[in-house]
């Protein structure tokens, strides 16, 4: 029987506490904003419960839950019950497909590995607090449209919400076909893990390269110990024919068992593995990206830099680039082109215009896109017709290509607006080749809209009733 419950957040009572009323919990808020984002990947509103503690209500079987998400906190680990329902769900994960993800943990505080329930140590986790780059300190965020917010929690939130999506996606795709397994088809890259300087920059690119489609490795968090490490990173280049290593400041974590770091010893193998492939004449390429900042940088990272310089076994099979983030992205995208919808290279060389609206205002749309038209714009449009997953890659065809974008409030609240706007903040993770040259919201006649919210984020908001409104969109356009 397909499950009936989506996504089920698992807490403890004391992470949801308020100090008003008037406020929601910090669960209650995250569960909000994960809707918000899933329905809109989705195309439908995903059923999502919360699960406390003491909730003896809510799935107690978690038999017919697809996903679980554990908030994790000192609070949740030192809570019998919450531990007791992970462990239950986690045998159930076991029954199925082991490599269909089904638990997302999120940290709503800091937790060390040793700290966390055993049975989800390894997986990937989303930290969902603010660290104040001066201090070091942590806190929870009480501003989520701040500055910190959208360069942290919200970046956090887009990645949970697409693998949260894919899993949902795959999930019921197998459960309606047991034989079907597109989401293992797809090529594989090995993304090394870096020294804690990069951790932001790798994110950026693991973001671009999830959104052109490719399977990122590994999946887990790498083991502590230098043995267990080495056979994880074997097993998940096996699967990969292209790899990719950031080498920054930081020399690296050191496992147990060695003297060299985990970034050290990743490449390592990645060598040995473009070696094997050369002779066997299979297909193996390496990028190796070394930050033109190295601020400091000790004696042994400055030791493995020149060794990878000069050193031809550690060289094999790579190419060594010192330059710019961005550059460097442009020359990852042309060795990977081979994978990139060739209309939509073809499509960045006109002129667009992303016109952004809802289902529900798609007649009241086209004065608007007439007038984008004649002024000599292509116009892209949402489609809202067809399978969730061509729609998805609809969108973001769209956020890739235009030149400027139009956000359209009619029918819809602000809060929509929102994470429209939002889409188009995060459009440079989704591997755009160009600029944004303009952005802007057109707001309805006989629509309601406070402009002063978009001040700060550079975007143009044109109010319908003004009767020069589409005057005002026109030069707004001539611009570009």
């Amino acid at each position: 029987m397909q499950n009936e419950i989506d996504v089920l957040i698992l807490f403890a009572d004391a992470d949801n506490e308020t100090e008003s009323k008037k406020n929601n919990g910090w669960v209650s808020d995250f569960k909000k904003f994960l809707e918000l984002m899933l329905t809109q990947v989705l195309g439908d509103k995903p059923k999502i419960l919360l699960k406390a503690e003491f909730d003896t209500i809510t799935a107690p079987d978690l038999s017919n839950v697809n996903v679980i998400i554990p908030v994790l906190s000192k609070s949740f680990i030192q809570s019998g019950r919450c531990l007791d329902h992970l462990e239950s769900f986690h045998k159930i994960t076991q029954q199925g497909d082991k490599k269909l993800s089904r638990i997302f943990k999120v940290f709503k505080s800091p937790l060390a590995v040793q700290q966390q329930p055993a049975k989800i140590r390894e997986l990937i986790g989303y930290e969902m607090y603010l660290i104040d780059s001066e201090s070091g300190e942590t806190k929870e965020y009480t501003d989520y449209f701040s500055e910190d917010a959208e360069k942290q929690y919200w970046m956090k939130m887009v990645d949970l919400a697409y693998d949260v999506y894919d899993s949902l996606i795959n999930l019921k795709a197998v459960q309606k076909n047991p034989e079907v397994r597109n989401l293992f088809k797809r090529k594989s890259i090995y993304l090394a893990e870096t020294g804690h300087d990069l951790s932001v920059q790798r994110n950026i690119i693991k973001r671009e390269l999830i959104r052109h489609g490719y399977l990122v490795l590994p999946f887990q968090t790498l083991p502590g110990n230098a043995t267990e490490l080495e056979k994880v990173v074997r097993k998940d280049l096996e699967d990969c024919t292209f790899s990719i290593h950031l080498i920054g400041s930081s020399y690296g974590e050191i496992p147990d068992g060695t003297e060299k770091s985990v970034v050290d010893i990743q490449n390592k193998l990645a060598a040995e593995k473009a070696s094997k492939a050369r002779e066997a004449k299979g297909e193996f390429t390496r990028l190796i990206w070394i930050s033109p900042v190295l601020i400091n940088i000790s004696e042994k990272q400055k030791s493995f830099i020149e060794s990878l310089k000069r050193d031809a076994d550690i060289q094999d099979g790579a190419e060594i680039l010192q330059t710019p983030l961005e550059d460097f992205k442009n020359i990852m995208r042309e060795e990977l082109a081979d994978s990139i919808d060739k209309k939509t290279i073809n499509n960045e060389l006109e002129k667009t215009i992303y016109l952004v609206h809802d289902k529900v205002d798609q007649t009241e749309i086209k004065p608007l896109a007439d007038l984008i038209e004649k002024s000599g714009f292509k116009v892209l449009l949402p489609e809202f017709e067809g399978d969730l997953l061509d729609l998805r890659k609809k969108h973001i065809s769209n956020l890739k290509q235009f030149d400027a974008a139009i956000i359209y409030k009619g029918k819809v609240n602000e809060q929509w607006v929102r994470m429209k706007v939002l889409d188009l903040l995060k459009a440079p993770g989704f591997g755009r080749l160009k600029p944004i040259k303009g952005k802007a919201i057109f707001n309805g006649v006989g629509s309601r809209l406070n402009a002063e919210n978009f001040k700060s984020q550079n975007i143009v908001v044109f109010q319908g009733e003004n009767i020069h409104a589409l005057e005002n969109v026109k030069s707004f356009l001539n611009e570009f």
